[in-house]
C-alpha cells in the first residue's frame, strides 16, 4: 500500500497543499478572532530576516525609522475624502475605553498616512527640514472577509515608510527608488522571486495617491501576488493637515509626498513561489540556517564529526545546524528539514565516516551526491551560490512561459482561467475592458511600457496591461 504524501499535492488541490505547508513546516497557526494568526517561531524567523535585509536597504535611502500611535481620531481620516473611502469597509473601530464610552471614536489604524501627517504637519516649517523620510514597522488592522494566513489576514505586520519633499519631481524620483532599488532589489536579490515593476491604473491605484507603483510576481498555480507598492500621493494630505513649508524664495508651498509598504505576506509568496510538493525551498541568502549536519546514528565518532563539522562550516561563514537528536528516527529529521526548506543537509552515518564522505542533499535542485569531508567548507557557499540563482531562473522561467501576449479581451480571460497571465494593449484594453476583464475575476496587475520597463504615464503610448487572477 503506498505511503500518504505528508502535504497535498499541488496539482491536485494549491489552496489546500498552501495550508497543509503552512501548518505542517510550522510557520503560523490561526489565531482565537477570525481573520488572525499566530506566526510561530519558523515563520517569525523568515520574517525577521526579511526586516532585516530591508531595514538596511531602507536605511540607506536616509530613511529613518520612527514609530506612531496604534489608534487614529476618527475625525482624521475625514480629511481626506478618497483614502477614507477606500478604507472604509474595512475599519475596527474602537468605541469604548476605561470602563466608558469614548468622546470621540478611535480607529485601530489600517495604514497611517493620517496619524504620520498630523506629526509632519508640526515638523516641516521650512524647505531646510525637507525631504522628511520616515519609516515604520509595525502591524495594521484591516477587517478581512476572507482570510488566508499571510496572504490576506485581519492583522498582519510590515513597514510604512511617509516621505514629504519640496517638489513633484523629488517625491516622484523617490518612489521609483523605494520601487527599484529596495523593494525590487531585495525580492529578486536575496528572496530569488522574479518580479515585474509597473504602474497601477486609476482603479486600482491606493486611496488618496496620484500614482501607484507596484511589484507583481506570479505564484505557482499561475495567479499573481501584489509583493510590494509604492505610492506617490501628491499634495492631497498636505492639504488636509496644511503641511506647508517656507521655500527658499521665502514663500508658503505645500510639500510633496510619497508612501510605501510591503507585508508579511512576503512569507506567503515565498511558500507559493519556491515550494513544492515536499514543502519549503528557501532561498540561501534568507535562510537562517543555510545547512543543517545531520547525524544518521548515535555513535561517538559520527556525533564528534557532525559537531566538528558545524563548527567548521560556521567558521567559514556558513549559517549551519547540528542536528545530533539521534533519539528522534533519522527519516523523521529528513523529511522536517525538508518541510522546512533548508537549503542544505549534509547527512553523516558509521559508513561515511569510514569512506570520509558525507551525503549533500541539495534542497532547491533536488540532487544529491556523496562527497569529500574535506571539501565541504570550500564547496558549500559555491552550491549556496548556485541554488540562489537556479530559484530566480525558475521563478522567471515560470513566468515567462505561462504568460500570453494577446490582443483581445477574450484571450486575456482565457490566459488568465487556464492558469497564467497576459499581456494586452492598453490602447486595447482601456478602463471599459478593465472593467469587463473584472466580471470574470481578472484584473489589471500593472502597466508596463512596451520594453518592459515602467511607464511614465497611464496613457503613454505603447503602454502594454498585464493581466491575471490575484490573491
Amino acid at each position: 500500500m503506498a505511503k500518504a504524501p505528508v502535504l497535498t499535492p499541488r496539482a491536485d488541490d494549491f489552496p489546500r497543499w498552501y495550508q497543509d505547508l503552512i501548518t505542517k513546516a510550522e510557520l503560523a497557526d490561526n489565531g482565537p478572532v477570525r481573520g488572525t494568526m499566530v506566526i510561530r517561531p519558523y515563520g517569525y524567523g523568515l520574517w525577521e530576516r526579511m526586516q532585516q535585509d530591508m531595514d538596511a536597504r531602507i536605511k540607506e535611502t536616509g530613511t529613518q525609522n520612527a514609530y506612531f500611535p496604534l489608534l487614529i481620531p476618527q475625525s482624521y481620516l475625514a480629511r481626506e475624502a478618497d483614502h477614507v473611502d477606500g478604507f472604509a469597509p474595512e475599519l475596527a473601530v474602537v468605541t469604548h475605553g476605561g470602563g466608558k464610552e469614548l468622546e470621540e471614536p478611535a480607529v485601530v489604524r489600517p495604514t497611517s498616512e493620517m496619524i504620520i501627517n498630523a506629526s509632519f504637519s508640526k515638523w516641516v516649517q521650512s524647505y531646510r527640514d525637507l525631504p522628511l523620510l520616515i519609516n515604520q514597522w509595525g502591524n495594521v488592522v484591516r477587517w478581512e472577509l476572507r482570510p488566508r494566513l499571510f496572504l490576506r489576514t485581519t492583522e498582519f505586520l510590515w513597514q510604512e515608510g511617509h516621505t514629504a519633499h519640496a517638489t513633484y519631481e523629488e517625491a516622484r524620483d523617490f518612489a521609483a527608488r523605494i520601487q527599484r532599488h529596495v523593494y525590487a532589489d531585495f525580492m529578486e536579490n536575496t528572496l530569488a522571486m522574479d518580479v515585474v515593476l509597473g504602474r497601477k491604473t486609476v482603479k486600482e491605484r491606493f486611496a488618496g495617491a496620484i500614482n501607484t507603483l507596484t511589484l507583481e510576481g506570479m505564484m505557482g498555480d499561475g495567479k499573481a501576488l501584489q509583493l510590494g507598492t509604492s505610492h506617490e500621493l501628491g499634495q492631497n494630505f498636505a492639504k488636509a493637515f496644511n503641511t506647508r513649508f517656507l521655500s527658499k524664495e521665502g514663500t508658503q508651498e505645500l510639500v510633496w509626498q510619497t508612501s510605501w509598504g510591503s507585508t508579511t505576506r512576503m512569507v506567503g509568496a515565498l511558500v507559493m513561489m519556491h515550494g513544492d510538493d515536499d514543502g519549503l525551498r528557501i532561498p540561501p541568502r534568507l535562510a537562517a540556517v543555510q545547512a543543517v549536519v545531520l547525524a544518521v546514528k548515535g555513535d561517538d565518532a559520527v556525533l564528534a564529526k557532525v559537531r566538528e563539522m558545524g563548527d567548521r562550516l560556521k567558521a567559514g561563514g556558513v549559517r549551519v545546524q547540528v542536528d545530533d537528536r539521534t533519539d528522534v528516527p533519522f527519516g523523521r529529521r529528513a523529511v522536517d528539514w525538508e518541510l522546512k526548506g533548508v537549503p542544505v543537509r549534509i547527512e553523516v552515518g558509521p559508513r561515511d565516516l569510514e569512506s570520509g564522505t558525507a551525503m549533500l542533499v541539495r534542497r532547491i535542485p533536488g540532487a544529491k551526491e556523496p562527497v569529500a569531508i574535506d571539501s565541504l567548507p570550500g564547496l558549500l557557499p559555491a552550491v549556496l551560490d548556485q541554488d540562489q540563482m537556479l530559484l530566480l531562473r525558475q521563478s522567471r522561467e515560470r513566468r515567462e512561459s505561462r504568460t500570453a501576449e494577446v490582443s483581445t479581451i477574450e484571450e486575456a480571460v482565457e490566459a488568465a482561467a487556464s492558469g497564467g497571465w497576459a499581456r494586452i494593449p492598453w490602447a486595447a484594453l482601456g478602463a471599459e475592458g478593465e472593467a469587463k476583464l473584472a466580471e470574470h475575476a481578472v484584473t489589471v496587475r500593472c502597466l508596463v511600457a512596451e520594453d518592459g520597463s515602467v511607464p511614465e504615464s497611464e496613457d503613454a503610448p505603447g503602454n502594454v496591461a498585464v493581466v491575471a487572477r490575484a490573491y
